[in-house]
């Protein structure tokens, strides 16, 4: 290159992964179950036929990664993208954190409880994707407010421990 070629700006940075990386897994590690970061992460898979996107929103109180390779997370079972999921293995889950884009493609299957009235999932990541910009600071993507803050975080607490025995069952 001479020294009269310009340099091409660089438009985005993108990084792979297939682990999570020690800031995002403790995001996901059962004690964030608060309404205070506001964090959402979109779930998506497609049904069956291929013809439409399944989407479930979910919170950190909804998310618990008991290592560095895995996600359990629970729907409610008559949902469609629970359906989606348990009839492919697959889904796909994006959010914001830490100024980027994240996406994460996951193999994903359903252990039964028992005793749960939902449908819990154990995921583990197959690939993974960090997309940020140099001009841009990604701040948050989606955001909540809670109605009835109470009841919706002593549910989520007793979600994340039905997912620790979710993926304490995966593991066995």
């Amino acid at each position: 290159m001479s020294a009269s070629t310009p340099l091409k700006p660089v438009l985005s940075a993108h990084d792979v992964f297939d682990a999570w990386p020690p800031a995002l897994r403790a995001c996901f590690d059962g004690t964030h179950a608060g309404a205070a970061d506001r964090f959402t992460a979109s779930l998506c898979v497609a049904d069956t036929d291929a013809r439409c996107v399944r989407t479930a929103l979910l919170s950190t109180g909804e998310l618990f990664a008991p290592d560095e390779r895995t996600l359990a997370f629970a729907l409610w079972p008559s949902s469609r993208t629970a359906r989606a999921i348990a009839g492919s293995g697959r889904a796909t889950i994006t959010f914001v954190f830490d100024e980027a884009f994240h996406q994460i493609h996951l193999d994903v299957r359903q252990v039964p409880l028992d005793d749960v009235p939902l449908a819990c999932f154990v995921a583990t990541i197959e690939s993974a994707e960090t997309q940020r910009v140099p001009y841009a600071r990604l701040t948050h993507g989606m955001a909540f407010e809670l109605e009835d803050e109470a009841t919706v975080l002593a549910r989520w607490r007793e979600q994340i421990e039905w997912l620790k025995r979710a993926a304490s069952a995966a593991a066995s």
